[in-house]
């Protein structure tokens, strides 16, 4: 089925894109404007449910495509009972990589895989233990620009990785795609994706 399908990734992001190579030979990448506010009182599953099916409808919108399958992802940062997302900048950034320093945190990614405009939705879950990042190395790091559009203000595939004690859980849900609930769907609408 994935050779025949019309397959749609709803990113801007180079990371969901190098994932979703592995699996998929052939698919169009679009990144449609989506506003990212969500109600406040919303769980972190929640939030990141929302947001992916939002990206998956408003690429399914901008290419009007009723034949596609749409493929939108969300990921937020979750500590001390507040939502991480992108820092809006540089001392943003430093203030929510100092709140994880030395702590655990976690990290939510949710999946929409929207076809023939039914949305098939599910996300997981990944504790990330941080190890206590000194202020000359959060202000190297910071410095790097590598913060700037990630979710908690940090890459885990990135520098950022020499901070991370370990995690439990899927590593590419802390990269941005749940693989493991993203191939379940796949799997029941379509058939495996190995």
């Amino acid at each position: 089925m994935k050779e025949k399908q019309k397959i749609i990734l709803a990113s801007s992001s180079p990371r969901r894109k190098e994932i979703a190579a592995l699996f998929f030979d052939v698919f169009e990448v679009v990144a449609p404007e989506v506003d990212e506010t969500v109600e406040k009182t919303l769980s972190p599953e929640q939030v990141v449910l929302t947001l992916a099916e939002r990206k998956a409808r408003a690429a399914a919108n901008t290419k009007g495509d009723a034949d596609a399958v749409y493929i939108g992802s969300d990921t937020i940062v979750y500590a001390n009972g507040t939502v991480l997302g992108k820092p809006e900048n540089r001392p943003s950034a430093k203030d929510m990589l100092h709140m994880l320093s030395g702590n655990t945190h976690s990290v939510y990614s949710g999946v929409c895989v929207l076809w023939q405009g039914k949305a098939y939705t599910g996300y997981e879950e990944t504790r990330v233990i941080m190890r206590h990042i000194s202020e000359e190395e959060l202000d190297a790091y910071v410095a790097t620009g590598e913060c700037d559009d990630k979710a908690g203000a940090y890459a885990i595939q990135g520098r950022a990785g020499l901070f991370i004690e370990r995690i439990e859980g899927p590593y590419h849900n802390v990269v941005g795609l749940p693989l493991k609930t993203l191939g379940l769907i796949w799997r029941d609408l379509f058939g495996s994706l190995v």
